[in-house]
């Protein structure tokens, strides 16, 4: 093998040259709040497990009844024989639960946008996408045939330039948005991208993976939050953040499940998810149907670290979300300073470059329902005794 890949081992060597090259953390035992990190114990700042779920009892008794029942793997794509009464049954409740017409289930967040994307539109269309998008929807993009335009992050006066210059030369034209960003935590203009959408013609999609599970009522989402039911086409969600399993859904008309049962890709030639994970996702939308105490404890939770490290004086951009982003501004401090938090006991994972702009480095905290106050006031003093140390405050 080892002739063929100096290409790459060159390129390695490049990223520790650079000093982006890392190692995987090693997590031993479930995802909580506190976790055993590379053999230390520390508060865990850095999941997606905002209400707590993924190390739940109820949604692991799920898990084990649907192995039992069903086996742990489904056996075939959906569209020839592994598509099991749970799986049906899982889109039910979830169309119940997004109050919308109809829902179709991927194998994860990702594979909804590639999946999706290409599905519903084609060469003659227009894709609109904000600048500050997630990897996912890029990707899926780049699998349309379509033409693709970008407008500046959330500036609803750009959106409406594209679509002055644009719209006309086109069939369809599908605008494509996040509904929570993941590196800042602010809340996509959703009532201003519907009312664009409606005077220009246009389709709405909205990635919701950093709104499922937190916004909108017990977690119902970005479109729930604005009240905008039926009005946006295409809304995705994540069924491994807030949900704590793995999978992603589209909840659309009954028509966009249809057809993506026909042309979804990852739905036509990649195995249907586990029953394991079914059954626990069921449950989880259960819980969320029956009460709002964990997303109410997420929220306060979320509120409570946020003005405590705002006192301190850190900078924590333009958050409206759990999403508690510590910006710190070079590269290199805010690697330092995200090793030195884990070295007194607090992980939270420093992003650089090429994730977010140059210069805007930060640390990005994501406070969950399972933090305790006594958990986020230690995180809070460690935060201080660092930020002092290395003179960020």
């Amino acid at each position: 093998m080892g002739s063929n890949h100096s290409f790459l081992e060159g390129k390695i060597k490049d990223l520790k040259d650079e000093g982006v090259y890392r190692k995987l953390p090693v997590l031993e035992g479930a995802n909580e709040a506190e976790i055993i990190l590379d053999g230390q114990r520390v508060i865990n700042l850095s999941s997606n497990n905002y209400l707590g779920f993924s190390n739940h009892p109820k949604l692991k008794k799920a898990a084990v009844e649907a192995v039992e029942k069903y086996g742990v793997g489904a056996g075939a794509v959906r569209t020839i024989v592994g598509n099991m009464d749970i799986h049906e049954e899982l889109e039910k409740i979830l169309a119940e639960f997004k109050r919308e017409e109809a829902v179709m289930v991927f194998q994860s967040g990702f594979n909804c946008n590639a999946g999706t994307i290409q599905a519903i539109t084609q060469k003659g269309d227009l894709i609109i996408s904000d600048e500050l998008n997630h990897a996912s929807i890029i990707d899926g993009v780049r699998l349309s045939r379509a033409d693709k335009a970008i407008f500046k992050h959330s500036d609803m006066e750009d959106l409406e330039k594209v679509l002055k210059e644009k719209r006309d030369n086109y069939n369809n034209c599908l605008i494509i948005t996040d509904g929570v960003f993941s590196m800042d935590g602010d809340i996509a203009k959703l009532p201003e991208i519907v009312e664009l959408a409606q005077k220009y013609n246009c389709m709405t999609y909205v990635d919701d993976a950093h709104g499922s599970g937190v916004l909108g009522e017990s977690g119902r989402g970005t479109v729930d939050h604005f009240h905008l039911h039926g009005k946006v086409d295409f809304s995705i969600g994540t069924l491994s953040k807030a949900i704590g399993v793995i999978g992603g859904y589209v909840a659309t008309s009954k028509s966009g499940q249809e057809w993506l049962n026909h042309r979804g890709r990852p739905i036509l030639f990649s195995t249907a998810l586990p029953p394991a994970a079914v059954g626990a996702i069921i449950q989880a939308v259960k819980m969320l149907m029956e009460t709002t105490e964990f997303t109410d404890r997420l929220w306060s939770n979320a509120k409570y670290f946020k003005e405590k490290l705002g006192k301190l004086g850190f900078d924590t951009g333009n958050s409206e979300t759990p999403i508690t982003p510590v910006i710190i501004g070079d590269e290199a401090e805010t690697m330092e300073f995200s090793r030195k938090l884990k070295e007194n006991g607090v992980f939270v994972s420093g992003i650089v470059f090429p994730t977010v702009p140059k210069g805007t480095g930060r640390v990005r905290c994501m406070v969950t329902a399972g933090h305790t106050e006594e958990m986020l006031d230690r995180a809070v003093d460690t935060f201080e005794k660092v930020g002092k140390e290395m003179g960020i405050i």
